[in-house]
């Protein structure tokens, strides 16, 4: 990445960062209660060890004579382990009067505690010591086994560090082998990004989403969506550009030729048709472009950005308004018939103004192809809408190319380029709706019914 703006993060690096901090954190915890854990066994383990020596020692007590206070046992040399062991234990028994009867080494004097029973944690020598009290059935005899703390926690440390030195001496190899883990893992994202590096701009081909691992297809699911659409779109300019190209000609190549007449023309009246026929091509001109622009916006619009109660009323009221100047000219009667109360008029969530343009251009066609003297007619159900005139039949296969962009029937007088039909299919379908044409009754003129579109498979219809 060049420039100034921020640098993004290796996600690579971060995966590592995270174990690196991570592993040692959990393995300490873990360490904490292992050493715990530990301390609890060895607890365990000595105080059974040292209940088990002091009924050893109170059950050959019976038969032993009287000793001075201060008598000891013989130690073994401090050469082995043994003696190591012997060195951290302190054994002592007393008779029924309290006098010291057996004490096994010498520094280390255990307390005469009379009422005692049970475990006893006491200082000795300035250690702590763990000493047990065993008192006989019949009271006659005392005895105390003690082992110095200091014993337990050594071996509760070696035990830990038997377990630390392994994990620190690894812990460069475990570091490796977690970086190759994470490589290995991120492959399939270096493979993506390299595919789509690779592709040209032209290059919309969905990728293959199966063969993706799981956390990744959603992301390619939403590129190959998002290549739908763009290829979608770049069709729709392609589509435009050509339709644009194609259609212009004609109506630039006539206004070229009425304006060389206005200039050559050799008298006022000449003059007067010529500036007729400009004025005609130039508003011609001004429809298509108008129309072409509007269904490439509504043929880019996925869905419409919000949709209100529809008020059809005051969208009759305006369509009428802008198509009475039409009307007037050809000498036809605009209606509007509305269904009886308490039914409503094709209820609707949508957007009021494109309803507007669909049904002012349903109005226009009515209108231009209308005979003189007759009358066009709106006419709402609580499921649709119609929009119908008087003119000449229309054969059933002119009615199914209705709608084809640029396709206009032969013969025909007025002007147009068969776009505004296409500006209507594509308002009904953003609002669920459909349009189809039929004959009129006696298979007079032509009806346009603007309907709620049956529902896909699978979808529900849009209100």
């Amino acid at each position: 990445m060049t420039g100034g703006g921020p640098r993004g993060t290796s996600l690579q690096r971060r995966l590592l960062l995270y174990l690196l901090v991570c592993a040692p954190l959990v393995w300490s915890v873990t360490l904490v209660f292992s050493a715990y854990g530990a301390r609890e066994e060895v607890n365990e383990l000595f105080d059974t060890e040292i209940i088990r020596l002091a009924r050893e020692v109170q059950s050959t007590l019976a038969g032993l004579a009287p000793v001075a206070a201060g008598a000891t046992a013989t130690v073994p040399p401090g050469n082995g382990t043994g003696a190591a062991e012997l060195g951290d234990l302190a054994i002592a028994a007393w008779d029924r009067q309290g006098r010291l009867m057996l004490v096994d080494r010498e520094g280390v004097s255990l307390p005469y505690r009379r009422d005692a029973s049970g475990f006893v944690n006491l200082p000795l020598g300035g250690e702590p010591w763990r000493a047990y009290y065993l008192q006989s059935n019949d009271g006659a005899w005392l005895v105390a086994a003690a082992q110095r703390a200091g014993e337990r926690d050594e071996l509760v440390w070696s035990l830990v560090l038997s377990q630390l030195l392994p994990w620190v001496a690894m812990l460069p190899v475990l570091l490796l082998v977690m970086a190759w883990a994470v490589r290995r893992a991120l492959a399939p994202v270096r493979r993506l990004a390299g595919e789509l590096t690779a592709r040209s701009a032209d290059s919309l081909q969905p990728l293959a989403a199966p063969a993706a691992p799981l956390e990744l297809q959603p992301l390619v699911v939403a590129m190959n969506g998002l290549f739908t659409r763009i290829d979608a779109a770049r069709q729709r300019e392609r589509r435009f550009t050509a339709d644009a190209a194609h259609e212009l000609r004609t109506p630039l190549a006539l206004l070229r030729a009425q304006w060389d007449l206005l200039r050559s023309a050799p008298d006022n009246a000449a003059r007067a048709d010529a500036e007729s026929r400009l004025e005609s091509g130039i508003a011609r001109m001004d429809r298509l472009v108008s129309q072409m622009l509007a269904l490439s916006r509504l043929d880019a619009a996925e869905q419409l950005p919000s949709r209100q109660p529809v008020a059809w009323a005051a969208v009759v009221e305006e369509a009428i308004s802008d198509t009475l100047a039409l009307a007037g000219r050809r000498r036809v009667e605009l209606a509007c018939d509305w269904p009886a109360p308490p039914a409503d008029a094709l209820p609707l969530q949508g957007d009021a103004g494109l309803l507007g343009v669909m049904l002012r251009n349903l109005l226009d066609n009515a209108v231009r192809y209308a005979p003189a003297g007759s009358t066009v007619s709106i006419a709402f159900t609580p499921d649709a809408l119609t929009v119908a005139n008087a003119g000449p039949p229309l054969a059933p296969e002119v009615l199914a190319q209705l709608g084809e962009r640029f396709q206009r029937r032969a013969g025909q007088a007025e002007s147009g380029s068969g776009l505004g039909v296409s500006i209507v299919m594509r308002i009904a379908a953003l609002h669920g709706l459909a349009l189809r044409h039929t004959a009129g009754p006696g298979g007079q003129g032509v009806v346009a019914h603007v309907e709620r579109a049956a529902p896909a498979r699978g979808a529900a219809t849009a209100t």
